[in-house]
């Protein structure tokens, strides 16, 4: 069946970005609407839209909303400062730097003529197409590259959400999924839940239910006594950066799935379209991880699980060190063995 869309423009230079509420997902499938800059901040930091993929199409979309009502003499202005505006909305996924960087080039372009402002803001709608559009066709090519990795009768763990819902259209990790199940191929997902938020509950088991792919949604601590069963051969996750080493940010909990994945001798793959990669930073050290409002995991879905007057520690990705993943998946083909070798050959 057709999926979705997570994320789209609608109309012209003065339309507006329509995105899947995600936060409502999986009981209600409503769309927001967005008419600012602010509105896209706010989708963004409230994880109303979510992935690294997702939040990179969504911020560019962003910058065109933010200069609609620009003048010729401010556009250049205003365009720097609504995107140094929107990359304080989420510091771990570089995929937001990546697209607000292209929307920063346009900008800076040396014409022969400067252009009028109805072309500049076609120009800048374009640019934010076009990265919209390459994810798309990256993360048809990870799936297509990843699917000989799943083996017929497999049990396929995986963490978090990084399915179409995370990117423009198919997924990283769930298009290797869904292109395996598109060639015949007979397995069985188990989806982590993924405290606090529970992506992989309500979101990868929703995703997969919709592909009529078999799913089992398990807790978080579940996993180690799953693959002590051999009910798993397989793990493959997302990703929100990967250093110049291979060192992975991705969901909390990922960290803890490589160990136990090595642990049990099963591969561990990790799935992510070239504009994850940051070869500026050497290693995982360096990549930054937020920390969020500790009511998502004190209150999270209107309930108090926790005492009050206690501290929390809510960072919402951890990094995996590159020794413990068998291979990435990219769009530019599988990374294998993961190090700072292999890394920028494929991806610089």
């Amino acid at each position: 069946m057709q999926a979705p869309r997570t994320i789209e423009w609608i109309g012209g230079t003065d339309g507006f970005v329509r995105l899947i509420d995600q936060t409502l997902l999986p009981t209600r499938l409503e769309y927001r609407d967005c008419r600012t800059a602010e509105e896209v901040w706010e989708a963004i930091k409230t994880l109303r839209v979510r992935g690294a993929p997702a939040i990179g199409v969504a911020a560019a979309y962003g910058v065109v909303l933010a200069v609609q009502r620009s003048s010729l003499g401010d556009i250049a202005n205003n365009l720097e400062r609504v995107c140094d505006f929107l990359a304080t909305s989420r510091p771990t996924a570089v995929n937001l730097f990546w697209a607000l960087e292209r929307m920063r080039q346009v900008g800076r372009r040396k014409y022969p003529v400067r252009p009028d402002l109805e072309t500049f803001r076609r120009m800048l709608l374009k640019e934010a197409q076009d990265i919209e559009q390459e994810d798309r066709r990256m993360c048809r090519t990870i799936g297509r590259i990843g699917a000989a990795l799943i083996g017929e009768n497999h049990g396929v763990l995986t963490h978090c959400n990084a399915g179409g819902l995370a990117t423009a259209d198919f997924g990283t990790a769930l298009a290797v999924l869904f292109t395996a199940a598109e060639q015949g191929m007979h397995f069985r997902v188990y989806a982590d839940e993924t405290r606090p938020l529970l992506q992989g509950a309500r979101l990868t088991a929703w995703e997969l239910q919709q592909r009529g792919i078999e799913v089992t949604v398990i807790c978080d601590n579940m996993a180690a006594q799953v693959m002590k069963e051999k009910r798993v051969q397989v793990v493959i996750v997302g990703a929100d950066r990967i250093a110049a080493d291979g060192d992975t940010a991705n969901k909390i909990g990922t960290y803890g799935l490589a160990i136990l994945a090595a642990v049990h001798d099963i591969p561990f793959y990790v799935a992510a379209p070239s504009s994850t990669f940051d070869l500026s930073l050497p290693n995982g050290s360096a990549i930054p991880i937020e920390q969020r409002d500790p009511r998502e995991v004190t209150h999270g879905f209107g309930q108090q699980p926790a005492p009050d007057r206690h501290g929390v520690s809510h960072p919402p990705f951890d990094v995996t060190p590159s020794r413990l993943i068998t291979a990435i998946i990219t769009d530019r083909g599988l990374i294998r063995p993961v190090n700072f070798e292999t890394v920028p050959a494929m991806v610089g």
